[in-house]
């Protein structure tokens, strides 16, 4: 594939290499429960809504192997009451993603969880404004 720079939805920039390469760049945060994930799914014999969430995200800085030193801070959230809650709740299996940042020398680490409706309002009102300042992620 030739390195060439693209835009993305979100209005910025970046290269084919990275959009290439950042397919690899996650894994499931334990056992994979092999869900096929859809906005509405039959669980327990009731259709609920599952939103998708970053229910955790730090940076990590410039290190030669990120993944090594990101499995600290990765295992301390599983570990956490909002770690274990997400880990128990969560319709398929969290992962995380990585993503490197050339310009400004970090690597940012994200986890998503897949929650049903009544889940994600408790997490929200719980949790929410801990992870994101501003607003709460939903993707």
């Amino acid at each position: 594939m030739k390195d060439t720079v693209v835009p993305l939805p979100n209005g910025d920039f970046t290269s084919t290499r990275w959009l290439k390469d950042h397919y690899y760049n996650k894994g499931y945060m334990g056992q994979t429960k092999r869900v096929k994930l859809n906005k509405f799914m039959l669980i327990e014999d009731r259709v609920h809504e599952v939103h998708s969430v970053i229910v955790y995200r730090f940076k990590m800085g410039d290190v030669e192997d990120p993944d090594l030193y990101a499995a600290q801070p990765l295992w301390e959230w599983q570990s956490s009451e909002m770690g274990k809650w997400v880990m128990e709740r969560s319709v398929e299996t969290p992962t995380w993603h990585r993503q490197t940042s050339p310009h400004q020398y970090h690597t940012e680490y994200a986890v998503q969880a897949w929650l049903k409706g009544v889940d994600y309002s408790f997490w929200v009102l719980k949790w929410g404004n801990q992870v994101d300042k501003d607003t709460v992620i939903s993707v």
